[in-house]
């Protein structure tokens, strides 16, 4: 690219501008010299232009005096400070740079997003002379960008678009809610609307917890996961509108994951990796390690498993792990658990005290001087690859000496399974680095050996117990307060966690031992195995239910209550089987079973109607006992009340049927109706409890006067006893003024009295 090296403004002009476009000096992008550009010479020579834009189309650099930007442009603005002419000495003070990429708007929006407001609004010199009401009007128009942005497609050249798939808008977990939220406001269909309205509640909570993330403490954060795990499950489980797309769920799941990897970054940046204590350090990277490897766990169980047995709404790709996220884990764990701080401390604890000096902090520690350990990218990966390198040089002949005192310490215990376990999982970092595990190579075959004759004992003390019942002596262990399909499940998980711990130490100490492979054929058959029960336990339990909805003497049909006129007695179908079936159906989709269709359903309406069932099982036992406190002369007196409660009974919300038993059977649906019904049983069993006892006052009110009465002395007080039986009369006729108004209490009455 031709030069003109005397004048001092080009050469600037035209070193920023092939520094932007990473073109070479040498390189020539047009046929006219950039030096001869009209627009250039404008810029600089005439103080009414104030704008030089570079952009470059087809491999060539286009200079204007305007800014036109079109799809896929790369655009580079001069602009001046002041109307005036360039020269030497004003250049650095009168002219300001500034790139635009993907719209002009997405550009606008992030220098407001990240430099300008920042610096208006937070920083205390600018903001106490910045006029609020101008503070408010920037407030303002970032609020109003960002709105524009996350709605806006860059491949449709400028115009709005609502195409859920372009994410390209989202940045952070709480542009998501501020997507839907504005959507709610502007969407043309209302059911978009309401839909959007729908997605942004759901997301609320996740806006509340990323909006102040950076004041929640790294020993909280797990808690912060799980509630956002719970905001994307119940968002891609949602029913009542149309599904949230998979991509833009994808797209979601590692901007969560980038947004914690910055969290974990900036908390753990105050930690001094290698100078601090080592259990400060280990505790704060665990808890850093935890937090990434939560939510990149999280992510792969939901798209992996739940999700892809989930049949309303299933996950069709991939399992989705955020890659972002999942290599800070990385760097982590070789910070905090495989390499560096824990191989040096368990170094230093084997050691004998005059041969530590050669492991003192600050000269092992000396490549990973300078270096960000928690900067994990391409270009800082190099530096701490040879950092580390040249830290295992430094410990080489400490881990000689460190094999020779494992191999008599093992030696040791290597008739006792549990000890030889214990000390090979407490000392794994130090025996699977190279120099130590060729040391130790006849003692991890010793290792090989008792985790044959381990994974050997499980799979026949599973054979022995699988067929038998939980709890019993050849049967499954069981658990507490669990269902027998859900204990069985978790009993063969517990094996299958189990086989997998042996895997792990396998693989990671013993991987090129000869009989190893033997080894992971074995496992793998015995996971196989526990994995073929646990699907039987299910597809078992599941046929089960199936049969069960469409009996009727199951405990787990529709009907819900019946009125037997053999014996008289109010009956409610709610039973414990359905407390049971609504507790398995929970248990069982928390360990990841996808319950068929009608198994879910019957177990959303009993969960709909369990605390209408508690009420009606008191009114039930309230009818089915009224009898029994009512004092038998009265019965006849009650007997309007009674066949009032009856008649509420009949009168069922839905519908009702008679078997050929002469059972009234009712079963409902629907519930509102059903809260109705409810209240008019309360108030009939309410009345007929109240009259009841009003009854037996009067009845208690009597026999007290009657007691008294004849604990008078006729011949001394005579009045007295004749005031007294005045009163019973009087009482008397107001009882039989009140109660033998109804035809129905006084034929019974007259009934009882013929009898």
């Amino acid at each position: 690219m031709p030069r003109e090296d005397d004048d001092v403004r080009k050469t600037f002009i035209l070193n920023t501008t092939e520094n932007y476009f990473a073109l070479r000096p040498s390189s020539a992008c047009s046929a006219t010299p950039l030096t001869d550009r009209p627009a250039l010479d404008a810029f600089l020579d005439d103080g009414n232009e104030f704008v030089l834009s570079v952009r470059q189309s087809d491999g060539e650099l286009r200079m204007s005096n305007k800014v036109t930007f079109t799809l896929d442009d790369k655009v580079l603005v001069f602009f001046k400070l002041r109307p005036t002419v360039i020269t030497e000495d004003n250049l650095h003070q009168n002219i300001l740079v500034s790139s635009m990429l993907e719209s002009p708007i997405s550009t606008l929006y992030q220098a407001m997003r990240q430099v300008f407001a920042p610096v208006l609004l937070k920083d205390e010199k600018w903001s106490k002379t910045f006029d609020p009401k101008l503070q408010s009007l920037l407030n303002e128009l970032e609020v109003g960008l960002g709105s524009v942005v996350r709605r806006s497609d860059p491949s449709h050249a400028g115009t709005e678009s609502v195409k859920e798939d372009d994410v390209w808008g989202i940045l952070t977990p709480c542009d998501e809610y501020h997507y839907w939220e504005d959507l709610s406001k502007v969407a043309e269909k209302p059911s978009m609307r309401d839909r959007a309205a729908h997605f942004a509640e759901l997301f609320q909570p996740l806006e509340k917890e990323f909006s102040s993330l950076e004041n929640v403490a790294l020993g909280d954060a797990l808690e912060l996961v799980e509630s956002t795990r719970d905001a994307v499950d119940e968002v891609w489980r949602q029913n009542e509108h149309d599904q949230y797309p998979e991509a833009r769920m994808q797209r979601l799941m590692d901007v969560i994951g980038s947004a914690l990897a910055r969290y974990v970054q900036k908390k753990l940046s105050s930690v001094k990796l290698w100078e601090e204590p080592f259990f400060i350090v280990r505790e704060n990277l665990r808890a850093g390690l935890a937090v990434c490897e939560h939510w990149a766990g999280t992510c792969e169980h939901l798209t992996g498993q739940l999700w892809k047995r989930y049949g309303p709404h299933q996950w069709r790709g991939d399992k989705h792990r955020p890659q972002l996220l999942q290599s800070l884990a990385s760097r982590l764990e070789e910070v905090c658990i495989l390499m560096v701080r824990t191989l040096h401390e368990k170094l230093l604890r084997l050691l004998p005290p005059g041969k530590q000096q050669a492991l003192c902090t600050g000269a092992v520690f000396e490549p990973f001087s300078g270096l960000k350990a928690l900067h994990y990218n391409p270009y800082t990966e190099p530096l701490w690859k040879a950092a580390v390198l040249q830290f295992e040089r430094t410990i080489a002949p400490a881990e000689l000496e460190i094999a020779t005192r494992l191999k008599a310490w093992i030696g040791e215990v290597q008739d006792s399974p549990q000890q030889l376990l214990q000390a090979f999982q407490k000392y794994k970092e130090l025996i699977k680095r190279p120099t130590v595990s060729k040391n130790l190579l006849s003692e991890r075959e010793t290792l090989l050996a008792k985790l044959l004759d381990y994974i050997k004992g499980l799979r026949s003390d599973f054979e022995g117990r699988c067929h038998g019942i939980p709890g019993e002596k050849s049967g499954p262990i069981a658990g507490k307060n669990l269902p027998e399909v859900v204990n069985n499940i978790v009993w063969v998980r517990q094996l299958l966690l189990k086989v997998e711990d042996s895997m792990r130490m396998a693989e990671t100490l013993l991987s090129d031992l000869s009989g190893y492979r033997s080894f992971m054929r074995l496992t793998d058959d015995l996971q196989e195995l526990l994995r073929s029960y646990e699907q039987e336990q299910f597809n078992d339990w599941s046929r089960e239910i199936q049969t069960g909805l469409s009996d009727p003497k199951s405990g787990i049909s529709n009907r819900v209550m019946e009125l037997d006129h053999v014996d008289g007695k109010l009956k409610i179908q709610y039973s414990d089987r359905l407390v049971t079936l609504l507790r398995e159906v929970r248990q069982l989709s928390a360990l990841g079973f996808a319950i068929p269709a009608k198994i879910q359903q019957a177990a959303n309406t009993a969960d709909k109607f369990y605390r209408q069932a508690l009420i009606l099982k008191q009114v039930a036992h309230f009818y089915n006992t009224i009898d029994q406190q009512m004092i038998p002369s009265q019965k006849p007196m009650m007997l309007s009340y009674a066949l009032a409660f009856e008649q509420v009974i009949k009168q069922n919300p839905r519908s009702h049927s008679r078997d050929s038993g002469g059972k009234l059977q009712i079963t409902w649906d629907n519930p509102k109706e059903l809260e109705l019904y409810i209240g008019k049983l309360q108030v009939a069993a309410e009345r007929l409890s109240t009259e009841n006892r009003k009854l037996r006052k009067w009845h208690a009110d009597f026999t007290e006067k009657v007691v008294a009465l004849m604990n008078i002395d006729l011949l001394r007080h005579q009045q007295r006893w004749k005031d007294g039986l005045q009163d019973l009369r009087t009482g008397f006729a107001t009882l039989e003024a009140q109660w033998l108004r109804s035809p129905v209490v006084f034929a019974a009455l007259v009934l009882q009295r013929l009898e």
